[in-house]
């Protein structure tokens, strides 16, 4: 990976207009607003079926004020929505473009569903954590595989050309900043250059490199990484070389609910709707409703590096909307025991410190009282017999630091202003989440690869459109 500087009489075997590095959730929206403009580009891909990390989500996208929330009574604002991301962070991400996702995320996903028929509805019943509202969007069967398929299907329809197995290995500049074009490599090592007025690095994060994950995540540095293996960081290595400024690297999305051996991403609604985890030894050992990312380092720190989730018929069922749980259940990693004493033996956990722990809930059920993380438990949400388990560990999912981009996705200079045709979103730029992985809030990586990737799509076309990218 690296940065050529263009020489006098340097030419490319082909050219086009705009080039787009990623073809997942980000690359293919940033394209499908482009073509809208008439603009001519092409999507490269180094896999030979476009997914990435969005294929390996649930592919929910958040959104605020759409008619999907107003058709189930949801009352929800942009401003509302901003407030719900900062609060989550700290108020370390930048508010500028914590504005410009929340305000032009209900148009983003109204667009998509009424230009390119992806069928969203809202997902309700529960609220994630650092969520006031209800305003998560998927498709039918909520999974990222699905929110993939439709966005290829919009893609193939609208013309946009995709390059597989097209692995873009090198940048090239000129002397003012500008991407002049790019070399890729093929499977069979063979090598082509494409030049371009406009590039839009949509190729996700740095989850999938181990050096630069022990450099910038030290305490995931053993976490199972269950992300796209081709999260090799080569957006932030450009950046590094071209003298781009980089936020917020040591931010990322873990997941403290990865079924293990199964390795199938179970949903954290089991803990918003009453769901528990106990370690080895039997206890809880944190607040679960604090949030699934930082709940990764949290299972990571216990006994052996697993929990159990524990939860009960009503949140079985409700559960079985998921996809990912459907197959976690057909697959087995679910169990089901009809009382303390059978979990206990089949868990091989200590009795009396189960019961100890559903005394607790039971207690501060009663009391109105919180425990010592912080956790409330109301009466129509305990846990009733029979009781389900499921065996968990914590992972790496995506990373949420990178290029630092403005309002319009546009990517800025270690000294300010912004590089004349480069263009980021999604996991290769700075996002939302603040600097580390308790910021996180559900959604903000989907909301930074599908919202940002919109706008870096018009914005690139309005820069050729104007003929101010030459």
């Amino acid at each position: 990976m690296g940065i050529v500087a263009l020489r006098e009489g340097d030419t490319f075997e082909a050219h086009l207009p705009l080039l787009i590095i990623g073809a997942g959730a980000c690359g293919l929206v940033a394209a499908l607003a482009a073509r809208e403009c008439g603009i001519e580009l092409a999507v490269l891909e180094r896999d030979a079926l476009p997914r990435g990390s969005t294929f390996m989500s649930s592919g929910f996208i958040p959104a605020a004020g759409t008619r999907f929330q107003a058709e189930k009574r949801v009352d929800d604002s942009p401003r509302l929505m901003a407030s719900d991301i900062q609060a989550k962070n700290g108020h370390e991400a930048d508010p500028a473009i914590v504005q410009a996702l929340t305000d032009y995320s209900g148009r983003v996903v109204e667009w998509l569903a009424d230009t390119h028929g992806v069928p969203f509805d809202l997902v309700d019943g529960f609220l994630y954590p650092g969520h006031s509202r209800m305003r998560m969007h998927a498709t039918p069967r909520r999974t990222g595989e699905e929110l993939m398929g439709c966005l290829l299907t919009a893609a193939e329809t609208t013309g946009v050309d995709i390059l597989t197995r097209a692995r873009v290995i090198d940048l090239h500049v000129d002397d003012a900043r500008r991407v002049r074009g790019v070399t890729l490599e093929r499977p069979d090592g063979s090598r082509e250059s494409i030049g371009c007025d406009v590039l839009i690095l949509a190729c996700n994060g740095y989850g999938g490199n181990p050096e630069l994950v022990a450099r910038y995540l030290p305490s995931l540095k053993d976490a199972l990484y269950h992300g796209h293996e081709g999260n090799q960081g080569d957006a932030l290595l450009w950046g590094e070389a071209m003298g781009v400024s980089l936020k917020d690297l040591g931010a990322c999305q873990g997941h403290g609910s990865l079924a293990t051996p199964h390795q199938t991403l179970i949903s954290w609604a089991l803990m918003m709707r009453g769901g528990i985890q106990v370690n080895l030894e039997g206890r809880r050992f944190s607040n679960e409703h604090g949030g699934y990312s930082e709940q990764a380092a949290k299972v990571l720190a216990q006994p052996g590096q697993v929990a159990w989730n524990l939860f009960d018929a009503r949140i079985h069922q409700t559960a079985r909307e998921f996809e990912d749980y459907r197959n976690a259940h057909i697959a087995g990693a679910v169990r089901a025991f009809d009382s303390l004493e059978t979990l206990s033996k089949g868990l091989d956990l200590p009795l009396d410190a189960l019961r100890d722990t559903f005394t607790e809930m039971r207690a501060l059920a009663e009391d109105g009282g919180g425990d010592s993380f912080g956790r409330g438990f109301s009466p129509e949400t305990l846990l009733e017999p029979p009781y389900y388990a499921i065996r968990v560990t914590g992972a790496l999912f995506h990373t949420q630091g990178g290029l630092e981009i403005d309002t319009s996705a546009r990517v800025m200079g270690q000294e300010g202003g912004v590089f004349p045709n480069l263009f980021a979103a999604g996991g290769a730029a700075r996002g939302v989440s603040g600097s580390n992985d308790s910021g996180y809030l559900s959604g903000n990586g989907l909301l930074s690869a599908v919202v940002m990737g919109a706008i870096a799509g018009r914005e690139a076309a309005r820069q050729l459109l104007r003929g101010d990218a030459a």
